[in-house]
């Protein structure tokens, strides 16, 4: 899964979804309740566009680190 870019707005707050059940990605919709994974907060250092990770696999979440391009090549 390819990152999303998102026009993030300094002192909001994001919640990313970690389970990979949310429809609305990159953000949580509740869809973990019940499951071990809860969102991540991400408060936005500035107003600005980030690469928010798809693939749940990213080792700086929530933000993307190209660890989906391993994924791409299996």
């Amino acid at each position: 899964m390819e990152p999303i870019a998102i026009e993030v707005t300094a002192g909001e707050t994001y919640w990313w979804c970690r389970c990979g059940l949310s429809g609305t990605q990159p953000f949580c919709d509740g869809s973990h309740k019940g499951g071990d994974l809860s969102p991540l907060k991400y408060i936005a250092a500035r107003s600005t566009q980030v690469w928010f990770c798809a693939c749940k696999r990213t080792a700086h979440p929530p933000l993307c680190d190209g660890s989906h391009k391993a994924l791409d090549a299996i």
